[in-house]
């Protein structure tokens, strides 16, 4: 048996002989990957620069976007640039970083999303304490506590992982590595440090699921309650972006880690590999910018105060 350590590289998923169809795919990736680091950096820096959205939900939303970078960006470069030389390897390092970091920031996302969903809560069901509870300290701490959680998945996931030996076929059906198409090619028969790492993850998962879940059924039941249509108008629009980035987080996730993985992956397989990794951090931007005033007033004051810049430097 071969153990792991003399693999040198691993084969990513091809999903086309054709050169014309891998420069396409390196294009259309290249236009999402853009579109999700530049609609992620504006409500950073819109965040950043206007003075009104220094509120606990921007500063979760700002945390948010950042992960979304980053997540985006540990996966869609490579294979925009294994399409362009019409490559489809990555080496052990590179595939150790790709599960490490991928965990890691997925994991902080789950977090920061639970986080997120107690501040619409305590903001909707305790109005009259929301500054007391939401300060500054316990969202930095929170923000904390996601990238700490984050990390200790990284490292759990990669280390189980890569403790296992590949001695048979080191082509993954997969277009980046994850431990769901690791284990698939691993020929070890045992897989202890994975399996309670995979059985921590998935209680961590519970447990951030049942805290977003409560959190709405609480406001669900305050708002519905409201006398005023404005108000549960209002309520909703600060809620409801949130709970689609949930949704659409949670069940890319479920699908991506739960379903078989295929002997031979088609088209179908690719979709759901994209709707993972690619989806979730391209929506949260289109989500948060186009539904939210606040985004969008806070936009147009900067684009103004830019063009009056201009216009006094021109003169």
């Amino acid at each position: 048996m071969t153990n792991h350590s003399v693999v040198m590289e691993f084969y990513l998923m091809e999903f086309s002989n054709t050169r014309e169809l891998w420069v396409l795919h390196a294009f259309v990736f290249l236009i999402i990957y853009l579109e999700t680091i530049m609609g992620n950096l504006l409500i950073i820096i819109l965040v950043t620069l206007d003075q009104s959205l220094h509120t606990p939900m921007y500063f979760f939303l700002q945390n948010l976007s950042f992960l979304d970078s980053c997540l985006i960006s540990i996966t869609v470069p490579k294979f925009i640039l294994n399409s362009l030389s019409h490559k489809s390897t990555i080496s052990l390092s590179g595939c150790v970083l790709q599960v490490l970091l991928v965990i890691h920031f997925a994991g902080s996302e789950l977090f920061l999303l639970s986080a997120m969903s107690y501040d619409r809560y305590v903001a909707i069901c305790h109005p009259l304490h929301y500054e007391i509870i939401m300060n500054r300290g316990f969202c930095v701490q929170m923000a904390a506590a996601s990238w700490f959680a984050g990390s200790i998945f990284g490292v759990l996931y990669s280390a189980g992982t890569f403790s296992l030996s590949f001695c048979g076929s080191r082509k993954l059906p997969h277009f980046f590595c994850d431990v769901p198409s690791l284990l698939k090619i691993s020929c070890s028969k045992k897989h202890i440090i994975i399996n309670v790492s995979v059985s921590i993850g998935v209680l961590y998962a519970l447990l951030c699921l049942i805290c977003i879940v409560f959190s709405y059924i609480c406001i669900f039941n305050i708002v519905l309650r409201m006398p005023s249509f404005q108000g549960r108008s209002k309520a909703f629009s600060t809620c409801l972006p949130h709970l689609v980035v949930v949704t659409t987080f949670f069940m890319t996730g479920v699908i991506a880690y739960l379903k078989p993985v295929p002997d031979s992956p088609d088209l179908l397989d690719f979709v759901m590999s994209v709707f993972y990794c690619v989806v979730p951090p391209s929506l949260n931007p289109i989500i948060y910018s186009l539904r939210n005033k606040e985004i969008k007033v806070a936009l147009c004051k900067i684009l103004w105060k830019l063009s009056h810049y201009k216009f006094h430097v021109k003169k």
